[in-house]
């Protein structure tokens, strides 16, 4: 079964309105959400994600991101590849590079931005708990983890709207509530 990750980048900061969208920092509070994130990914059963492959998108705070939850992982890291092609691309283009994966390539985990990647869980996923899959409709907010299993038998390039389960959301705020 191949299994399709997605984190969504932590908190941006906006101190600073010269910047471009692209190269924003983390905020002091998305680098406690990404530690957080970080923390629960080590001590979850199981452990943290294997992917893979992780492909990031090149903005500045999903490389903080994904920098500051690496180290659940130690340092055994996955193969990285940072893609500005899915920095903002829209849902139909994310699903695009979802499909282009190698199918050797048994679970990926993506990291990047909204709304493309609450849109792409949204739709992909026509199975799994209903009231988990609303509340994801409803907002996938910083630092989010959303974990997507692909039906057996089914390859990257067959995936389609509706043909996959919504495994698990896990939303920092929902860390620190425990």
């Amino acid at each position: 079964m191949k299994t399709l990750y997605l984190l969504r980048h932590a908190k941006s900061d906006w101190d600073d309105p010269r910047l471009a969208d692209h190269d924003r920092p983390l905020s002091a509070r998305g680098h406690r959400a990404a530690a957080t994130m970080a923390n629960y990914w080590a001590a979850r059963k199981g452990g943290p994600p294997r992917p893979d492959l992780v492909v990031c998108s090149t903005a500045v705070r999903a490389r903080a991101t994904l920098e500051i939850v690496a180290a659940a992982w130690g340092t055994d890291l996955p193969p990285t590849s940072f893609d500005r092609s899915i920095y903002l691309c829209g849902e139909e283009l994310l699903l695009d590079r979802v499909t282009a994966l190698p199918e050797q390539v048994g679970a990926a985990l993506f990291v990047g931005h909204n709304p493309d990647f609450q849109l792409l869980a949204r739709d992909l996923c026509g199975r799994g708990d209903a009231a988990l899959r609303q509340s994801l409709a409803t907002k996938l907010p910083t630092c989010s983890f959303v974990e997507i299993t692909v039906p057996d038998g089914l390859s990257w390039r067959d995936l389609g709207w509706g043909s996959c389960t919504l495994a698990g959301f896990t939303r920092p705020r929902d860390l620190e509530e425990r």
